[in-house]
């Protein structure tokens, strides 16, 4: 199938499913795409039981021909990042740069090692011979957070502005790092290198501290050119080329191209939106990375829940995924609850944040593409299902239930303070 076809009916099915979503179901677009996505999927699959599989293989054959890990981690999250950088509060995050310094590093390699010990528990006990070093890899690609839609969920819960800086900040940063995570374990696991605390380190400055002196770079160019302007296409077409070449460059140069986009997204949001930018100007970047991110975020979640047609639906794979979810939210729990209980000796919390940062840590497409890229075979299989499954639960459940946590939490933090206030 050629690739304008994939485009065209990937668009397609995104507008239909928005339609329908807007007009019936009022979710929230990111939750509500894939839920229509995914029941679609099991409707193809039955169909196929039934001995109507034309339509179930020709959808088969359209996803093999996509390849997801390539189109999410290789294009698509370029413009996502810039995207999701482009509207960050830069002083905004720098109050709360401790925090999510701490959720999008040592959170992120804690939860890793969690997770990767714990699913090589569940995965004996249901009779799978998985590897720990493969239950690790399972460890960092699952460990990252997505942003998308938790952020829409959070705005319409009121969410005070810190914890959603929290959140989007950790979501934007811990992306780079859990990929590099994943790339070390799976240096190990694939043999290719002998892999040595300096080799690691060695990895770490290069992709992190590269990354991020690269995106300082490519920022301060861009912002240069942008200065020199004042046309809004010319200044639009700046940025774009800023997420793609630039993103290009950085893997090309093997430094962690997702930290140096949103380094750089962060910096042009910011002084490059105060000071290199007219009013005119300002509102059209708005307007048009706002577009790009919803029409990206639509397609990707739809792609998503239609993977499921070409998973490999074992019991065995379905019960260990079961298993992982109650496992990858208990190692999130422990990831931020003991950083945030050290820091509120010398700092203040939001009411309920650990439960909230908890449960508002789903999973997503990042996820799925980490899983996908691994090398095929029955082990790459049975991860790849529990993946989707764990990401189906974080997405649709714990996306659904977001909101009234945190009413409920605020409700509460005020029943608190009016007794303490009672209480003086």
């Amino acid at each position: 199938m050629q690739l304008f076809h994939i485009i065209a009916i990937l668009i397609s099915l995104a507008a239909v499913f928005s339609w329908v979503n807007y007009r019936f179901l009022h979710m929230p677009t990111a939750i509500g795409l894939m839920t229509i996505a995914l029941l679609m999927s099991l409707v193809l699959i039955g169909l196929g039981q039934f001995g109507y599989s034309d339509i179930e293989q020709d959808v088969q054959w359209m996803l093999a021909s996509i390849d997801f890990n390539a189109t999410l981690l290789h294009g698509m999250l370029s413009f996502l990042l810039f995207a999701g950088a482009l509207h960050i509060n830069l002083e905004d995050l720098a109050k709360q740069r401790l925090v999510i310094a701490i959720l999008a590093t040592a959170s992120v390699i804690g939860a890793t090692f969690l997770i990767g010990f714990g699913a090589f528990y569940i995965t004996g006990l249901v009779g799978l011979d998985i590897p720990l070093i493969y239950c690790l890899l399972f460890g960092a690609l699952i460990s990252p957070t997505d942003p998308i839609a938790v952020l829409g969920v959070l705005k319409t819960a009121g969410a005070s502005k810190s914890l959603e800086t929290k959140i989007a900040g950790e979501s934007l940063f811990n992306d780079g790092i859990a990929v590099v995570v994943f790339l070390v374990i799976a240096e190990v696991a694939m043999g290719t290198k002998t892999v040595t605390a300096e080799t690691i380190f060695h990895i770490f400055a290069m992709e992190v501290g590269g990354g991020v002196l690269y995106g300082l770079l490519l920022g301060a160019v861009a912002f240069w050119m942008l200065k020199k302007v004042d046309n809004y296409s010319v200044e639009i077409l700046i940025t774009l080329a800023m997420a793609t070449g630039g993103y290009t460059l950085a893997e090309t140069l093997h430094l962690s191209a997702p930290i140096a986009i949103v380094v750089a997204g962060l910096l042009i949001g910011n002084h490059g939106r105060r000071l290199a930018m007219s009013q005119s100007t300002r509102e059209h970047l708005d307007t048009f990375w706002e577009l790009i991110d919803e029409i990206l975020n639509a397609v990707l979640f739809v792609l998503i829940g239609l993977e499921v047609v070409i998973l490999s639906l074992d019991a065995k794979y379905l019960l260990a995924g079961l298993l992982a979810i109650p496992l990858v939210l208990s190692a999130r729990l422990f990831s931020v609850g003991i950083p945030i209980g050290i820091m509120r000796r010398f700092r203040s919390f939001s009411p309920g944040v650990v439960s909230i940062l908890t449960w508002g840590g789903l999973r997503g497409g990042i996820s799925v593409a980490l899983a996908l890229s691994l090398p095929s075979g029955e082990i790459r299989d049975a991860l790849v299902t529990i993946t989707y499954v764990v990401v189906v639960f974080s997405v649709l459940v714990q996306g659904l239930t977001l909101a009234p946590l945190v009413r409920a939490k605020a409700a509460q933090a005020e029943v608190e303070l009016e007794r303490t206030n009672l209480d003086a």
